[in-house]
């Protein structure tokens, strides 16, 4: 049995105090996973990514890094217990250089050149148009651009948050196959995804919330091929 890397147990949160959106969210990833969270909006996808990287308080319940609790710790030791996150859209400063970019993102890590040599290796891309500003990429690149300064710390889990959003078909595609490419160096992926079709398709499990609440979990083709996930979930997503 693969070891979990992380595990939520009944996490509670929210932006407001006494108003929490996650209702007790439990949701476990194992090493080597693509574990793809989907739902309506509003759901809670997004808030509980936020919630593992302390971006907001978990008000109740526990989530565990490598079976250590780790819940409520600051989000700068959260990157250095080796979780790596990629927010949603607005993911990287448009007016400073791709190299600027990633070297923000190795800020915690002492072999910071061999760590850009790396990332430029595995995204010829960036290399080619390092000294560009970020501002001057479309919308995929720019999403390459945040997926290669979230992996220069070298994290064993990536979190990703809608990263197929505003992009075009062909973009989308190129997306998909990088995560693809990272999860099969050896990253897990946590996934919150629009594109639940697609995002279930290529994970080993999924998770649907709604209204803050686990409602179905299985494995991607399970939950692809339920009856009351394509009712209810996949028919308006």
């Amino acid at each position: 049995m693969n070891k979990a890397i992380l595990e939520c147990n009944g996490i509670a949160a929210g932006y407001v105090k006494g108003l929490n959106i996650l209702q007790g969210i439990d949701l476990v990833v194992n090493d080597g996973e693509i574990v793809s969270i989907i739902g309506p909006n509003g759901a809670g996808k997004s808030t509980l990514l936020k919630a593992i990287m302390s971006l907001i308080k978990v008000s109740a319940g526990r989530f565990y890094i490598n079976g250590i609790e780790k819940t409520n710790l600051s989000t700068h030791k959260i990157v250095l217990e080796g979780i790596g996150y990629v927010p949603q859209v607005a993911n990287v400063f448009p007016s400073l250089t791709i190299e600027e970019n990633l070297e923000i993102g190795s800020w915690s890590i002492k072999q910071k050149k061999e760590a850009l040599k790396k990332i430029y290796s595995d995204f010829p891309l960036l290399s080619d148009r390092k000294k560009d500003k970020a501002g001057n990429l479309s919308g995929g690149q720019r999403q390459i651009l945040a997926l290669g300064r979230a992996l220069i710390t070298s994290p064993k889990l990536l979190l990703l948050d809608e990263p197929s959003a505003g992009l075009s078909p062909v973009a989308i595609s190129e997306v998909f196959t990088s995560i693809k490419e990272i999860n099969e160096s050896g990253v897990s992926i946590l996934l919150v995804e629009q594109n639940a079709k697609r995002a279930l398709g290529f994970s080993d499990r999924g998770y649907v919330l709604d209204q803050g609440r686990n409602a179905y979990q299985g494995s991607g083709e399970e939950l692809l091929n339920d009856p009351r996930v394509i009712d209810l979930y996949l028919g308006k997503l």
